[in-house]
């Protein structure tokens, strides 16, 4: 339930150097995320919509700030402490999906698990488990590439809540999609967090996505943009 703090980042500054430049894309930018929430952040592009997304998820570090997850610093992390952090607290989804070609969809989604002491027929029973919940119970042997762009990303959907993660993050998840299979992720997203409570940040420019989530938060020039709903 809503209510109890699960992310709490504090004055995050980022920049980085483009053609010689250095570009602030972060500036000094707080939030806070409960725990069973879910956030859209929307903005134009630069505005430091996916930096915060990958800032939050531990896959880059900020300059400067403090982020706290479940009470833990990422910033105090080195790189193996965060990598195993990531593997049992976050579950990715992309735009483009980056499933395995050479994988079988099930094989796809038990790959985040053979970073946990399980043998192969528990990571076999909670990848077909996971293919379950989304929907994919009769394409779990095939490929990619056997599989339409919405069957992709609900196979890399089940691939982020294998391991039952504490957030999900999903950048655009619907920006490569047709418009009836972009309803049928955001139907499935809406799913896991009513009926799984899960928690969920969301990247997306898309105003139809961004009104499944409880909350909109718009990001312009690295800041929070105050007095938008």
């Amino acid at each position: 339930m809503p209510g109890d703090l699960l992310i709490h980042a504090t004055s995050l500054t980022k920049t980085f150097e483009r053609g010689g430049n250095v570009v602030q894309v972060l500036d000094d930018l707080s939030v806070d995320i409960e725990r069973g929430a879910y956030v859209a952040l929307m903005g134009p592009s630069g505005s430091g919509k996916s930096t915060l997304l990958n800032l939050l998820g531990g896959l880059d570090r900020p300059d400067s700030g403090s982020i706290l997850v479940e009470g833990e610093d990422l910033t105090t992390y080195d790189d193996d402490e965060l990598a195993t952090w990531r593997a049992r607290t976050v579950g990715f989804i992309f735009q483009l999906y980056n499933l395995l070609p050479v994988l079988r969809a099930v094989e796809n989604v038990e790959l985040p698990l053979k970073l946990f002491a399980l043998s192969s027929k528990e990571r076999r029973r909670r990848a077909e488990l996971a293919l379950d919940l989304v929907g994919l119970q009769d394409r779990m042997e095939h490929f990619p590439g056997e599989l339409s762009g919405g069957q992709e990303q609900r196979v890399a959907i089940a691939r982020a809540i294998v391991t039952d993660p504490a957030f999900l993050l999903a950048d655009e998840p619907t920006g490569d999609l047709d418009p009836k299979s972009s309803a049928e992720i955001l139907d499935l997203m809406t799913t896991l967090h009513q009926k799984l409570g899960k928690t969920i940040l969301m990247v997306t420019h898309s105003h139809h996505a961004a009104e499944r989530a409880q909350t909109i938060v718009h990001l312009d020039q690295g800041r929070i943009a105050l007095g938008k709903d």
